[in-house]
């Protein structure tokens, strides 16, 4: 009886061990070689970053300098690139829990998101920082923390932006949370809220291409790795993939081909009326 026990205690082990060790053991390189393809979520309403060309349609309709990052990582592993349209969050939380292979969504460094999941080298770097999106006529109205006391503040949900808003404003009116930036521009735009916290960069490209809408001076103090974007890939089994990425990221930096690729679809937005 006592060689039994042990015998099935030993059994017990070794299925215990094989099942805590199968991430572990997961490549997520050979599998996407394996099926041909690999899949990329991202949030596309983001120009210059990815954005919908509505004259186009399927997966062709997705454009944007992440999309053509994605195209070159997909074309050196040797396969098909599909995209999967999400919200922000949706991104964020289908690449922690590994149900796609790749996100590129203009996601920003944070030490939070490189707790959840595997993050590449930086591939683009923003000088612009974080600050407010307000109506022109409030310019010098909502341009300090302080000023936030009276407003109606809004910002993506999921975004480093909210994270800016939970650290630094104790006070405000209201306090907003929307799926998308665009839906944040608006909302200012149409007095539906005041102000709109805002990555720089895309928020100016926004506001030189409607009107009625500025970027105050103020700007909050981050970490500088967190004015760079990253690839974000599930955080077991995606060394191997990382390598192939963060290869492919050196080859379009030293190319100078990530900043043809931002300035080639900021005017390409532009050109589309894309918001």
């Amino acid at each position: 009886m006592k060689k039994l026990f042990a015998l099935a205690l030993m059994l017990c082990m070794v299925v215990c061990c094989a099942a805590c060790g199968g991430g572990g053991d997961k490549d997520l390189l050979a599998e996407i070689k394996e099926q041909g393809y690999i899949e990329l979520c991202t949030e596309p309403y983001f120009a210059p970053y990815e954005f919908i060309d509505p004259t186009k349609s399927g997966d062709e309709q997705y454009v944007g300098m992440d999309i053509e990052i994605a195209q070159y990582i997909a074309d050196k592993i040797g396969v098909e690139l599909r995209v999967v349209p999400l919200d922000f969050t949706a991104v964020l939380a289908g690449i922690a829990d590994g149900k796609y292979d790749m996100a590129i969504s203009a996601i920003a460094y944070s030490p939070a998101r490189a707790e959840a999941m595997n993050l590449s080298d930086v591939y683009q770097s923003s000088g612009g920082g974080y600050g407010f999106m307000v109506r022109t006529e409030d310019k010098d109205k909502y341009n300090s923390i302080e000023d936030l006391k009276d407003a109606v503040v809004i910002t993506q949900s999921g975004s480093v932006q909210e994270s800016l808003y939970n650290e630094n404003v104790t006070e405000c009116k209201e306090f907003k949370l929307v799926a998308n930036m665009t839906d944040g521009y608006l909302a200012v735009a149409e007095n539906k809220a005041d102000v709109c916290i805002c990555s720089i960069e895309s928020a100016q490209l926004y506001a030189d291409a409607n009107g009625g809408l500025v970027i105050p001076e103020f700007r909050f103090e981050v970490d500088p790795n967190m004015n760079g974007t990253v690839v974000a890939l599930p955080p077991q089994g995606s060394d191997s993939l990382m390598e192939v990425v963060n290869e492919a990221i050196a080859e379009l930096n030293e190319q100078g081909q990530i900043q043809a690729w931002n300035d080639e679809y900021s005017a390409y937005a532009s050109e589309l009326g894309i918001e």
